[in-house]
């Protein structure tokens, strides 16, 4: 598991923002920001509910979201991005947000 990025809740539009269909919701490239900082501003019609709408969240590659998310609460089901990555959302006993992202091929971001 590696560190990826930081997820922050907004309702501020931000500049390169991307949609994704999935959530409805519009996000920033974090890769893009100098602390990997993800900004995520929802539509008032997405399905995400919640803790996952509400905490921000920690985001890990791993090299197998099934493996890697054994035992752990789920939040948002694992879906697809773009064909670039699954990722799935899951809430940990303490409370704390994590997505686990694995890329199917090359690393890069949508």
């Amino acid at each position: 598991m590696e560190f990826d990025h930081v997820g922050i809740i907004t309702e501020d539009k931000k500049s390169k923002e991307s949609w994704v269909e999935q959530t409805r919701v519009w996000v920033t490239n974090p890769m893009e920001h100098p602390y990997k900082v993800e900004w995520l501003r929802f539509e008032p019609d997405s399905p995400v509910k919640g803790s996952l709408r509400e905490k921000p969240h920690v985001a890990y590659k791993v090299k197998n979201l099934d493996e890697a998310s054994k035992g752990l609460k789920v939040l948002l089901e694992p879906f697809e991005v773009e064909g670039v990555l699954r990722v799935a959302f899951y809430e940990l006993e303490d409370g704390a947000v994590v997505e686990l992202m694995e890329y199917l091929g090359e690393e890069k971001w949508f």
